[in-house]
C-alpha cells in the first residue's frame, strides 16, 4: 500500500494555460470652428457638428450646442456631446474626452467619460460657461477647436496560450532594402541628373506595369544596360526606388517640402504606383495654403488625383481665402492653363441658388 502512494503523489501533474486579451483602439479628431461669434443667437437645442470620422468602423462627430442643449437648464452653457452615426447591433463601450485647445496648444476644459453607445450621443449639456469661453475666444482671434480623443474597448475574449507558438515580424521588407542598398544582382542602371542608380528589372517589372513595358515588352531593347531620365531629379528617383522596393515612404529623402512632394506624386503617377500617389496627396493635402492652393488644384487636376482636388477646392472655399489665391502667380498660371478649372471653383465658392 505505501508503494502505491508513493508512486500516486510523484505523478506528473497535466497543465494547461488561457489568458484573457483586453484590447481597445484609440483615435483623436480636431474640430475648428473659426469666428465663434457669428454663432451667438442659435439658440438651444441648435448645434453645429464636425465632420464624421472612423474609429475601429464606427462612425462618430463631435456635436456643439453654442446656445445650450436645453434652454431652461444650460442658457449660461455651451453644452458639447460625442454623437455616434453608425447603428451597431450590440453597444459599444467607449471611454473619450472633449478638450478645448488654444492656439499655442494648452489645453482646457478637459472632461472624460465612459459610455456604452448604441447610435445617440453621450456628453455635458453643461461643457462650459458662456462667460470663460468668451474669454477664452478674446486669446484665440475669435477661433476654438475642440479636441475629441476617442478609445473604443472591445469585448474582453479569452483564449488558450498553451499551445500558442510567437512568430517572427516579417523581415521582408529588411531584405528588400538590402537588395537595393547592396546592389548584387542588378541588371540595369539608370542616370538620373548625372547620377548613377542600380536596379534589378525584374523588381521594377513585378512593381510596375510601366517599368514593365519598358524593360520587358515588345518595345524594349535588349541590350540596353543603361537608361537615361532627363526629367527627374536624383532625389525623387530615389524615393520612388525606394518605394518600389520596400513599399514605404523613404525616411532618409529630405521629401518634407511640398515642391518635392507634388514632383514625387507626379513621378508616381507616370509609373502607375497608385499607392505612392495616394500617399503624396494626403501628404500635400496638409500643406495647402494662399500660395500653393493654386499650383497644387493644378496638379491634381492634371494628374487626377481626386482627393487632392477636393482638398483644394475645400480650402478655397473658405471665407476671404479665394481674394488672397487670386493674388498669387500659381493662380494666374492655372486660369491661364486650365481655365475650366473655375467651374468647379465657383461651385464650390459660389452659393446654391434660391439662397
Amino acid at each position: 500500500m505505501a508503494n502505491s502512494s508513493s508512486s500516486s503523489v510523484n505523478k506528473p501533474i497535466s497543465e494547461t494555460s488561457s489568458r484573457c486579451l483586453n484590447e481597445c483602439v484609440t483615435a483623436a479628431h480636431n474640430f475648428e470652428v473659426t469666428r465663434y461669434s457669428l454663432l451667438e443667437g442659435m439658440g438651444a437645442d441648435k448645434f453645429i457638428s464636425s465632420s464624421d470620422f472612423s474609429v475601429d468602423g464606427y462612425d462618430w462627430n463631435i456635436r456643439i450646442y453654442p446656445g445650450g442643449w436645453k434652454e431652461e437648464d444650460n442658457a449660461p452653457y455651451v453644452s458639447a456631446f460625442l454623437n455616434m452615426c453608425s447603428k451597431p447591433t450590440t453597444g459599444v463601450k467607449v471611454k473619450f474626452t472633449l478638450s478645448l485647445l488654444e492656439k499655442d496648444g494648452k489645453v482646457s476644459n478637459l472632461k472624460s467619460e465612459t459610455h456604452t453607445f448604441q447610435s445617440n450621443y453621450w456628453g455635458w449639456p453643461k461643457y462650459i460657461e458662456k462667460s470663460k469661453l468668451k474669454e477664452l475666444l478674446s486669446r484665440n482671434d475669435d477661433c476654438i477647436t475642440i479636441r475629441c480623443v476617442l478609445t473604443v474597448i472591445k469585448e474582453p475574449r479569452t483564449e488558450d496560450s498553451t499551445t500558442v507558438v510567437s512568430v517572427p515580424q516579417s523581415d521582408l521588407q529588411t531584405h528588400f532594402t538590402n537588395m537595393l542598398k547592396d546592389g548584387e544582382g542588378v541588371d540595369v542602371k539608370f542616370n538620373v541628373g548625372g547620377q548613377l542608380f542600380s536596379a534589378h528589372r525584374c523588381v521594377l517589372a513585378a512593381r510596375s506595369l510601366v517599368f514593365k513595358a519598358e524593360l520587358f515588352g515588345q518595345m524594349k531593347e535588349t541590350t540596353k544596360r543603361r537608361i537615361k531620365i532627363d526629367d527627374m531629379e536624383p532625389i525623387i528617383f530615389e524615393a520612388l526606388l525606394h518605394f518600389i522596393y520596400t513599399d514605404s515612404w523613404p525616411s532618409n529623402c529630405d521629401l518634407d517640402q511640398n515642391v518635392e512632394l507634388q514632383h514625387l506624386l507626379v513621378a508616381a503617377d507616370r509609373y502607375g504606383l497608385e499607392r505612392l500617389k495616394v500617399i503624396c496627396e494626403g501628404k500635400l493635402c496638409q500643406k495647402i495654403d494662399v500660395q500653393t492652393v493654386a499650383t497644387t488644384l493644378a496638379l491634381a487636376e492634371q494628374h487626377h488625383a481626386a482627393q487632392l482636388k477636393n482638398a483644394c477646392l475645400r480650402y478655397l472655399s473658405s471665407q476671404d481665402v479665394l481674394r488672397a489665391v487670386k493674388e498669387t502667380d500659381g493662380f494666374k498660371h492655372i486660369i491661364a492653363s486650365c481655365p475650366w478649372i473655375m467651374m468647379d471653383i465657383l461651385e464650390k465658392v459660389a452659393p446654391p441658388s434660391g439662397v
